[in-house]
């Protein structure tokens, strides 16, 4: 009688949460939905109509579209490449003996609190610059012609701002699963005569596999939300070049005031975001059983 009691005063304290974190979510998303069922234009007020699935049908024939889900999907790959690769050879790095270890490890995570708009900023006016910067300098101390990247090569620049935030994270998640291999296996295998190559491939790579599919599953969530970055550098061009699902959306609600297609496209972006993340969940399930 008395767990029942406490299971009813635990539920109790609970629920007011609970009740608060369904409002949070289901709110914007019950308005979201409606609003995508409408012509509803900022510039017109009182004007709305029902729309049925127009908006939908309009958003997908978007000619920006099918580009747009083509550079989201290059820049989730293209992110995930560069920093699981990246943060397994900086974690490596970081689980040798060296002196300073602490203070190297804090500037490797260091750029991981940088906000997102402020290291767009750094990157595009004191690297990409093609006039004054440091890339642009280290060309014509070479002799070379300075790159304007984010004219010419807006989706790999942005690729590897966004790479640069996220290293950090890959990293300290991988280092965290490197600690834990046993040493002792690592020894005895030595002992046997297999070089280091051997061991990574058959001890160290077997051993961070999870912890490569939890650094997959998390940063793909956020990345298909990446918006801040292309804002601030390249507004989505030069043409589509660098248009996301997500900055898509952003142009259709506020650059061009059509709130019916904006919230449609969102319905569209999250559907996709379900899809993909229930993917990863099932692959990180089949790879926790194995």
């Amino acid at each position: 009688m008395a767990t029942a009691h406490s299971r009813t005063a635990a539920r109790l304290m609970v629920s007011p949460a609970v009740i608060l974190l369904l409002l949070w979510m289901i709110v914007p998303l019950g308005m979201t939905i409606y609003f995508s069922f409408l012509r509803y234009n900022l510039l017109m007020p009182g004007m709305e109509t029902w729309a049925g699935f127009d908006n939908y049908y309009w958003f997908v024939n978007n000619p920006a579209f099918w580009p747009a889900l083509s550079n989201t999907l290059v820049l989730v790959v293209g992110v995930l490449a560069i920093t699981t690769i990246g943060g397994t050879l900086l974690a490596l790095l970081l689980d040798q003996p060296m002196w300073g270890q602490g203070i190297v490890r804090i500037l490797v995570i260091a750029p991981f609190f940088v906000m997102p708009t402020v290291s767009a900023l750094v990157w595009k006016n004191m690297f990409m610059n093609p006039v004054n910067g440091l890339f642009a300098h280290a060309a014509k101390a070479l002799g070379l012609q300075p790159f304007d990247f984010l004219a010419h090569a807006p989706l790999a620049s942005i690729i590897l701002i966004v790479a640069w935030q996220w290293l950090p994270f890959a990293t300290l998640i991988l280092l965290t699963a490197l600690q834990s291999l046993d040493r002792e296996q690592m020894d005895a295998a030595e002992m046997d005569g297999a070089g280091p190559i051997s061991r990574f491939i058959y001890l160290t790579v077997p051993h961070l596999t999870r912890a490569v599919t939890v650094v997959i599953l998390i940063q793909t969530i956020f990345l298909l939300s990446v918006f801040a970055e292309i804002l601030v550098t390249t507004n989505g061009g030069p043409g589509t070049a660098s248009t996301t699902i997500t900055y898509l959306v952003y142009a259709q609600s506020l650059l061009s005031f059509d709130v019916g297609g904006g919230s449609a496209g969102g319905i569209i972006a999250v559907i996709l975001a379900n899809i993909v993340a229930i993917f990863l969940m099932r692959m990180i399930g089949k790879n926790l059983e194995s």
